[in-house]
Parts: C-alpha cells; structure tokens; sequence
C-alpha cells in the first residue's frame, strides 16, 4: 500500500509502497477515508517535535483518521466491518506512557491504518470521512482546553489567539457552550474574517488598540505558540482569570509583574491532546445537531501530493483551515 512516511533521523518525508498492514488480536484494521494534515505534522518535519516513544526511526505520519472498518483482529467484537469509525489520537502504553499516533506508531497517511480497538470510535452515517477525521485533534485539543483544562462556563468571557486550524475551533466551540463574549487575536485579516463568520463576536489584529476596552477576560487561550501572546493574553484577564497555553514555543512563560499575577489570583494552565471522551463527545454533538464541521475543510488532496499539503500548510497558502488527505 502507499504511505507517507517519515525519517526520524534525517527528517525526510516521501509517500512510497510498504506491506500493507493486519491487525493482531484486539485490534481493526481501517480503509483511510481521510486523514488531516496538522500544523504537529510540519513540526515533525522540522524538527520542532519528536517521537517520545517509536521503535525504529521510520513512521507513517497522521494522527487525525477517519475510514471504514475493513478486517477485525481476533477478539474484537464490539465491531463489524464495514462501521464507519474514526481513530482517536492518542493512547497510554503498557507503561502508562502516552503515545501518539502518526509519531509514536504509524498512522493514517496511508491506503490502511492499524487501530486498537479501545481508540475507535463509531461516527454518523451522513458525517463525511473529511469532516470525522479531523475531530481527534483539531476539535478534540480545543474542546479539552475549553471543557477540562480551563473549566469554561456558560456567560463567561475570552480571548482566543491563533485562529488557526485549534484557534477556529475554539471560538466555534466556545460560542456553542454559551460564552458571551468570545474574541479572536490574530494579524492576519484573512483569519479574523473567519472567526467572525464562525461566531466570534469580535476579531482583533494584536495591535489593535480597542483590544484594552476588553479588559477583565475570564479566560484566554494561547492557541499561536508565540511568546508576546502571553504577556498581552495575561495584561486582559481579570480577577481569577485563566490563561491556558496550547500552542509551543518552546521558550520560557514569563509572568511581567508577580504582584498583580499575585493580587489578581491569576491561573496560568498548560493543556496538551485530549482523552478519549472528549472526541466521544464531539462526536455526539455532531449527531445531535449541535456542532458543524462543514466550513472547517479548506482542501482535500491526493496522498501522493502529501508534501505539497505539508508546504502549503506551513507556509499558510489559501489559510488553510484543515487540508484533508484521501487516499
């Protein structure tokens, strides 16, 4: 089968013929209907990120999968082929370690991909394959920040930053919740339109000097994984106000002045992934009617052309919400 696969070592990505996969005992094995490309995947390639937990140097990237049920390993029962199911994201192994597919263990860049059947998860007959793929990250990550990590509330107040593929999301989800005022800070105009088109109730360039008429936030979420975001993120919380850092920059979380972070009681929460739950849940508020995906899709591509989708991605051509992959 065709897959695109990665060299650790060398960072090389190509899509190229391997032996298509089958699965052992407790495990599916899936025909790929799609397969999101995420901004973790150019980080992959770049360096910035690195497999915890690989054995070898060689992986099949792709951790947003979606597709049909095709062979069932032995013992699985919960499941036929032929289920239109999607694969969550992450998984803890025999040492309670948390591994990642398409990093740690191959994923769905591919023809077939190989699941536990614990990490899957039946989806709607009318949802399409482009649309489920991308909830066990671009969805699950966001919705997790907002339900779990910062405990969000109906009627509450935010500030999102990075109105990227999570950003989107957030701002989507935050509305559906029943947040009053949900802002989204970014500089690219194109990104501001959207948010607005998705819900938000305001869109800000960061340098925009209206943003401090929106001081005392009950939250914000650093979605850009960019430094200055934080300080300006923090200068718009108010009392007991909750700064939840998604996005990576791999540098140092500054707090500019203790004794208003002090006095204020301010929260500064670190948020990575999401459990298993979480993507269930989207998944049911996508059945009940409450949640739509259909604006996220900004392109859907060949797996040959897999490196270009990576390039365009990374260099944001057409700001790509999610470009989704069909074998």
């Amino acid at each position: 089968m065709k897959a695109g696969r990665i060299t650790v070592s060398t960072r090389k990505f190509e899509v190229k013929e391997i032996p298509t996969p089958h699965p052992k005992s407790g495990e599916v094995r899936i025909k790929v209907g799609a397969a999101g490309v995420c901004l973790s995947d150019v980080h992959f390639l770049d360096g910035t990120l690195s497999p915890g937990y690989l054995n070898g140097d060689e992986v099949t990237l792709g951790h947003e999968v979606a597709g049909t049920i095709d062979q069932l390993g032995n013992t699985v029962t919960d499941f036929k082929i032929g289920d239109r199911v999607l694969i969550i994201a992450g998984a803890r192994n025999d040492r309670n370690q948390i591994t990642t597919l398409g990093f740690d263990y191959d994923g769905g860049y591919a023809e077939y991909a190989i699941a536990d059947s614990s990490l899957i998860v039946k989806i709607p007959d009318d949802l399409p394959f482009e649309e489920a793929a991308i909830i066990p990250d671009a969805v699950s990550t966001p919705w997790a920040a907002i339900s779990s990590a910062a405990k969000m509330q109906s009627g509450e107040t935010v500030a999102v930053f990075g109105i990227g593929g999570l950003g989107i999301h957030a701002v989507q989800l935050l509305k559906m919740i029943g947040c009053s005022k949900v802002i989204a800070i970014d500089p690219r105009s194109s990104a501001r339109e959207k948010a607005l088109e998705i819900g938000a109730d305001f869109a800000f360039d960061p340098t925009d000097e209206e943003l401090r008429k929106h001081r005392g936030l009950n939250a914000a979420f650093d979605f850009a994984g960019v430094t200055p975001v934080r300080k300006q993120a923090l200068s718009l919380l108010g009392e007991q106000g909750r700064l939840v850092i998604v996005g990576i920059a791999n540098e140092p979380i500054t707090i500019p002045n203790d004794m208003a972070f002090t006095y204020m009681r301010t929260q500064i929460i670190g948020h990575y992934g999401s459990e298993p739950h979480h993507t269930k849940e989207l998944v049911e508020f996508v059945r009940e009617g409450k949640l739509s995906l259909r604006k996220s899709i900004s392109e859907v591509m060949p797996l040959d052309q897999a490196a270009v989708a990576l390039e365009k991605l990374e260099k944001k051509i057409g700001n790509p919400i999610r470009i989704v992959l069909k074998p």
